[in-house]
């Protein structure tokens, strides 16, 4: 009896902070700045106005989760060179129409500040687009016209390769002694700033040190590093080291964190390749359905999910890199771009957009207030939009 009574008011403070969390986070917007949901759309013809038993992503979960704006990646890899990927690029804005087109009370797609507050109002999501690749543009500045034309919001100035004018973060650490240029050309230079010009923020996730820096040199709006992580937790080449995350700061930017494992936990990698080698044949063998080895791996982590999940970091890391970029350049700084159905792991906890309020839940029990909050769920992409925009 006596234990009883001790309980009860712990459980009934748990209660109140539970409900606490939750009012925060329906009062913020929420936007995330990066989910790859529609790439894999076009491969499984899921339709996301209804809840999905696999992916992370759909209108359902999506309302549930408080999500009110989300950046949908435009991407595909190297493999479509000229003459493919500005095509390509074109069929996946068009399949994110058709879902807009089905579901016109719940989403709408937006290009300011301006128009995502309006459609939140609505209690509508606002979509934006975020294209990920320069070679998407295919060397061609009135290509870049046409995706600013069709929404485009940020570019994403490198994937992985590196384009003609470019590198980038994989190529300048594997590849350094044999590339023809480091950072960006002159040509580069007026990519960004014709996309100064258009008001399309500069995304400089995936760009190597080199080009980061050249950017933060010749862009004159705030730039987005749409989807990355603290070098200082996680030294993978894709992560923002301290100075670049301050020059960033300097610049008025916003960094989104990453929720891919590989990015948040330093120990994932090595535990995910023996996971994969175990499962080779059949990884092998999606990986020709899917024409690509990342889209591959999240199937075979879905098919061996008790396998894959014990890989899996804790939540509490993820958030020890919001803390951690917090405390190195101020709350203004950084944002949330979850990189959803674009990876193969997340840290536990979180399987779907379904579940955005359990960051707002640790960061609560850290001490952080409902205003500093609201910046990080998405005050300070709304401001670095508008920056970029004017509205």
């Amino acid at each position: 009896m006596k234990k009883s009574l001790l309980l009860f008011p712990l459980m009934l403070a748990l209660r109140l902070s539970a409900q606490n969390a939750q009012q925060i986070h329906q009062k913020a917007i929420l936007i995330d700045t990066h989910n790859d949901v529609i790439s894999n759309e076009l491969i499984t013809g899921a339709d996301l106005g209804k809840r999905q038993s696999e992916g992370n992503f759909d209108l359902v979960r999506a309302k549930e989760g408080g999500l009110d704006a989300q950046i949908f990646s435009i991407w595909c890899g190297e493999s479509y060179g000229k003459g493919a990927a500005f095509a390509f690029a074109n069929r996946e804005i068009d399949s994110l129409y058709a879902l807009i087109k089905r579901n016109p009370d719940k989403i709408a797609l937006v290009r300011n500040t301006k128009e995502l507050k309006k459609a939140v109002a609505g209690k509508k999501l606002a979509a934006l687009i975020g294209v990920e690749g320069g070679h998407m543009i295919e060397d061609r500045m009135d290509y870049i016209d046409s995706l600013a034309k069709r929404g485009m919001r940020y570019l994403t100035l490198t994937w992985n390769n590196s384009t003609s004018w470019a590198t980038s973060a994989r190529d300048e650490v594997t590849k350094k002694d044999s590339l023809k240029h480091l950072g960006l050309t002159d040509y580069g230079k007026q990519i960004v700033k014709h996309l100064n010009e258009l008001g399309v923020m500069v995304d400089v996730s995936h760009v190597g040190e080199r080009t980061f820096y050249d950017v933060l040199a010749t862009t004159t709006k705030p730039v987005i590093a749409s989807h990355s992580c603290a070098y200082s937790i996680d030294p993978f080449r894709r992560n923002l080291k301290d100075d670049q995350l301050k020059a960033l700061a300097k610049n008025g930017g916003v960094v989104c964190i990453n929720f891919y494992s590989g990015f948040v936990d330093s120990t994932y990698t090595p535990k995910v390749l023996k996971f994969l080698a175990l499962h080779k044949t059949e990884l092998d063998s999606l990986t020709k359905v899917y024409h690509d080895v990342d889209l591959a791996n999240i199937r075979i982590n879905a098919m061996y999910k008790v396998e894959s999940d014990k890989l899996r970091p804790p939540l509490e890391l993820l958030i020890k890199h919001i803390d951690y970029i917090v405390k190195l350049i101020g709350v203004d700084y950084v944002g949330i771009g979850s990189d959803f159905d674009g990876a193969e792991s997340y840290p536990l906890g979180l399987d779907s957009v379904a579940d955005y309020p359990k960051i707002t839940g640790e960061l609560l029990k850290l001490g952080y207030s409902q205003k500093d909050i609201d910046k990080i769920l998405g005050g300070n992409v709304m401001r670095v939009l508008a920056a970029n925009t004017g509205k």
